[in-house]
């Protein structure tokens, strides 16, 4: 009877999409914020020898 319900219910569905959107969301942001991380580090390291240290 399970079997029946299922292609007709598509709360598990909608929320499997949200999920999903959700996961690819984090995996660009953590993307970005690794790339800003790395593009500010070697921002600091050219103040730095710029400064002498």
């Amino acid at each position: 009877m399970l079997f029946l319900m299922l292609p007709r219910d598509e709360e598990g569905q909608a929320l499997t999409e949200y999920g999903l959107i959700l996961a690819l969301v984090a995996i660009a942001l953590i993307a970005g914020l690794t790339a800003l991380a790395m593009a500010l580090t070697g921002t600091f390291n050219r103040i730095t020898s710029a400064l002498g240290g």
